[in-house]
């Protein structure tokens, strides 16, 4: 009887010890999914970090300015000649 309850004991013991495991694993394995997500975030913020950082450098030229007056503010030189395609 003591050798049955001892086979008892150790079953439960190791079915909880493998249930144990498996569930980690799969908290582990749902981390690490969740920090490659978070580490591709990181990698397209920084690069937009980067962009910004150009852009912040080129506020001042005389080429941005005029870019964004043509592009957004629809000015441009007074003698200078705008086609607008029309398309068909």
């Amino acid at each position: 009887m003591k050798k049955l309850y001892k086979k008892i004991i150790l079953f439960i013991i190791a079915a909880y010890t493998i249930f144990t495991i498996i569930s980690q694993q799969k908290t582990l394995n749902q981390y690490s999914k969740q920090s490659d997500e978070l580490s591709q975030e990181i990698a397209e913020e920084t690069q937009t970090k980067e962009e910004l950082a150009k852009q912040k450098e080129n506020v001042d030229s005389l080429d941005f300015i005029e870019k964004m007056a043509r592009e957004k503010l629809d000015m441009y030189f007074p003698n200078e000649r705008v086609y607008i395609d029309q398309g068909m």
